[in-house]
């Protein structure tokens, strides 16, 4: 009987989820910008969606998606579309004239991050298409109920100290004043990734 390979789930977890993406990258700017409390609502949304396509896949992602091809097409359009507008946002604050100063969000503000974070992930396809091959590659096709929420969550908690663990790293004081030094550049750093990557989802150019 074959047995799950948690080895090779985690690592590929930490490398992907860990890497620079449209995840990790609105995490940073959130932190930065907005504070601590921001950012680790964004990171939950981000972390709430994560789980939802985990789950999705762990049950058959895959075999939906080739049913439902067009689903697949809708998720990338929406996720081009937010990626170009974030895009957009980062631009017009570059180049805004106004006194930039750092804030500290209020619990309202954390509920929106929330609601932007789970935006973000759930139109975010290569999170669709990484647990989708995530699954498919590291999970034998008997493996039972127990196995699969058992890397539903080995996943979930590998996701959470990365995604939270961003937000803390990019919300302290040295991260924050650099950013306030050089918002023009972080700016038009994240306005070209996002960008980059909206028109590179919308064109059809994804990689894994």
């Amino acid at each position: 009987m074959e047995v799950i390979s948690y080895p090779l789930i985690i690592i590929s977890a930490l490398a992907v989820i860990a890497s620079p993406g449209p995840a990790t990258l609105a995490i940073a700017s959130a932190s930065m910008t907005n504070g601590r409390n921001y950012g680790l609502g964004l990171a939950s949304g981000i972390l709430t969606a994560s789980l939802f396509w985990s789950s999705i896949a762990a049950f058959g992602l895959a075999a939906l998606l080739h049913t439902y091809a067009w689903l697949f097409d809708v998720i990338r359009y929406c996720g081009a579309i937010y990626l170009i507008f974030l895009a957009y946002k980062s631009a017009r604050s570059a180049f805004s004239p106004s006194k930039f100063t750092l804030s500290e969000s209020h619990s309202i503000s954390s509920s929106k991050a929330y609601k932007k974070g789970l935006l973000l992930q759930l139109t975010n396809p290569k999170a669709v298409l990484f647990f989708a091959s995530l699954y498919s590659i590291g999970i034998p096709e008997n493996t039972q109920a127990s196995g699969l929420i058992a890397v539903i969550v080995s996943i979930g908690m590998v996701s959470a100290c990365i995604f939270l663990g961003y937000a803390v790293l990019f919300s302290n004081n040295r991260a924050r004043t650099l950013y306030i030094r050089s918002k023009v550049a972080f700016e038009c750093v994240f306005a070209a990734f996002f960008g980059f990557a909206g028109i590179k989802i919308l064109t059809g150019s994804i990689s894994k």
